[in-house]
C-alpha cells in the first residue's frame, strides 16, 4: 500500500481548498464589510464611542463635583491650571460639567428614538399590511402629528408636561412616532405585494406571525437609516428645549441647560461659553455622518 508524502498531502489539500467555491457572503456581512471600507463612518463612530464612553466613565476621568463649584474659580479660560476647560460662571469645572451633561444629553436624544422607532413601527407595518378603516384612522391621526412643525410640537407637549428628564423623553416620542409610522407604512406596502408574503398567507400563517417573520424583516433597513438620523436633531432639540428651560431641571448638567447659563459670559469668556454648543454641534453631525455611513452600507447596490 502506498503511503502518501505528508508535504504532498498538505499541498494536496491547499489545492482543493483553493478550487473549492467561497462561501456566499451574506447580506450583513456585506453591509459590514461596506462599513469598514467608510472612513467617514468610521470617523464618526470613533467619535460617538468616545463621547459616550467619556459620558459613562466620567466619575473615573474626572474628581470635580459637576454640581457644586468654587466661586473663587468662576470663569477661568481654557487651559487654566487645575481646569482644562476651564469653569463656568460659578467656579465649577466645564470639562467635568460636559463630561456628566454628555449623558443626560445622550439619553434625551437617544431613548425617544428607540421608543417612537418601536410604537411608529408598530403602527406603520400594521396599518400598511392590514389596510381598511383601522389603518385609515391610524395613519389619519399621524398625518395630523406630522403636519405640526417638530420644534413646536416638542415645545407644546414639554410645555404641557413641565420641565424634566422623563417628560423631554415623553415629548421627543411623540414628535418622531408619526414620521416613523410613515416610513414603516410605505415600506410595507412595496412589501406585501412580494411574492414571499403570498407564500406565506398560503402556508396558513396568521398577520402577527407574518408581520414578525417577513414584514419587519424587510423594511429593517429603511427605518434604522431613518431612525439613525433623527438621533443628531433629537439632541439638537432636546438641547433646544432645555436651553429654553423646559428641558432638565437645574442644576443638573446638561449641554442645552449650560448653553443658556453661559450666554451672559460670552463677552467675558467666549470659548467656555461655546463649548456646550460644540459638543452638541460635534454630536449632532456625527450622528448624522453615522447615519449616511450606515445608509450606504446598506444598499445592496454598493
Amino acid at each position: 500500500m502506498t503511503t502518501l508524502n505528508p508535504a504532498a498531502s498538505s499541498i494536496a489539500a491547499r489545492w482543493r481548498e483553493a478550487d473549492a467555491p467561497a462561501a456566499p457572503e451574506s447580506y450583513l456581512q456585506a453591509a459590514r464589510r461596506r462599513f469598514m471600507k467608510h472612513r467617514v463612518g468610521q470617523v464618526a463612530f470613533g467619535v460617538l464611542a468616545l463621547l459616550v464612553l467619556s459620558a459613562i466613565f466620567a466619575p473615573i476621568l474626572t474628581t470635580y463635583d459637576p454640581i457644586v463649584g468654587t466661586p473663587a474659580d468662576r470663569l477661568k479660560g481654557i487651559g487654566s491650571a487645575g481646569h482644562f476647560l476651564g469653569t463656568d460662571e460659578q467656579g465649577r469645572d466645564m470639562l467635568t460639567r460636559l463630561l456628566y451633561g454628555g449623558r443626560l444629553s445622550l439619553i434625551a436624544g437617544i431613548v425617544p428614538v428607540l421608543i417612537a422607532t418601536v410604537i411608529g413601527t408598530a403602527l406603520g407595518s400594521f396599518s400598511g399590511y392590514v389596510k381598511g378603516w383601522v389603518a385609515a384612522l391610524i395613519m389619519r391621526a399621524m398625518d395630523m402629528l406630522y403636519a405640526f412643525p417638530t420644534v413646536l410640537l416638542a415645545i407644546a407637549v414639554s410645555a404641557s408636561l413641565g420641565p424634566g428628564l422623563t417628560n423631554v423623553i415623553i415629548a421627543m416620542t411623540v414628535v418622531y412616532i408619526a414620521p416613523l409610522a410613515r416610513v414603516a407604512e410605505s415600506a410595507t406596502r412595496r412589501v406585501v405585494v412580494a411574492e414571499y408574503i403570498e407564500a406565506a398567507r398560503l402556508t396558513g400563517a396568521g398577520t402577527p406571525k407574518i408581520l414578525l417573520t417577513q414584514v419587519l424583516a424587510n423594511i429593517f433597513s429603511p427605518i434604522f437609516v431613518y431612525a439613525s438620523g433623527l438621533v443628531g436633531l433629537s439632541i439638537v432639540i432636546a438641547a433646544s428645549l432645555s436651553f429654553l428651560g423646559l428641558g432638565v431641571k437645574p442644576p443638573a448638567p446638561e449641554w442645552g441647560f449650560m448653553l443658556n447659563s453661559l450666554r451672559g459670559t460670552i463677552y467675558v469668556n467666549p470659548w467656555v461659553a461655546a463649548l456646550p454648543g460644540f459638543f452638541i454641534f460635534l454630536t449632532s453631525i456625527s450622528f448624522n455622518m453615522l447615519a449616511d455611513a450606515i445608509r450606504d452600507s446598506l444598499d445592496v447596490r454598493g
